[in-house]
């Protein structure tokens, strides 16, 4: 049996249009393979790797990875031990009595002990003690530095100001003209702490 069908009123009609009235009709897709757009896989990181990401700084620059810190190289002191530059100079003196004095077997007619004190003291009271000593006519004083103290990567023979100090001071103006020799002394008298020095006599 065949339905009739209902014709809406005009009451239905109204209704009809304002249900219908927010509703978007929808659009068919015309193209059949529509690309999506995905963000690419992240790169996987190197266990190995240590090199930070670059950071952007306010005005938008990119600065590079900070620097791993770096030890610095440990200081070595190749400078000699100025004990043996003296014991490898040539012979100013009689070469018997210069035998007898590095066997400790001269005895020093005067000493001078510079323990304790600053280079500024140290070098103007040697200076005054061996041209004094020159003066009284003596010939053969002990100069007295000590071994001195320094950090433990030090190298022994670098240790001691006075003691690498004094060499120098002996061979400069006016000390110069009055020192004939400079000799290490004998472990009697001070061993690698001390200093013979053997004077010119005064004309």
């Amino acid at each position: 049996m065949r339905r009739k069908t209902r014709k809406l009123s005009a009451d239905d009609r109204a209704v009809w249009q304002a249900v219908t009235a927010g509703i978007a009709p929808i659009q068919r897709v015309t193209d059949p393979v529509r690309r999506a757009t995905v963000p690419p896989p992240p790169v996987p990181k190197s266990r190995d790797s240590t090199v930070a990401p670059p950071s952007p700084t306010r005005n938008g620059a990119v600065l590079p990875p900070p620097r791993s810190a770096v030890k610095p190289a440990m200081r070595i002191d190749w400078a000699p031990d100025p004990m043996d530059a003296l014991r490898a100079a040539a012979p100013a003196m009689d070469a018997r009595v210069l035998q007898r004095l590095r066997k400790g077997k001269l005895k020093p007619e005067a000493r001078l002990d510079l323990h304790g004190m600053t280079l500024d003291r140290a070098h103007p009271a040697l200076t005054q003690f061996i041209l004094s000593a020159q003066a009284q006519g003596r010939r053969l004083v002990l100069v007295i530095t000590g071994k001195g103290r320094a950090a433990q990567d030090a190298p022994a023979h670098r240790r001691g100001i006075l003691r690498n100090a004094v060499p120098g001071w002996l061979g400069q103006a006016p000390l110069r003209a009055a020192v004939m020799q400079v000799v290490p002394a004998h472990d009697r008298h001070g061993g690698g702490g001390a200093y013979y020095v053997y004077l010119r006599r005064r004309r």
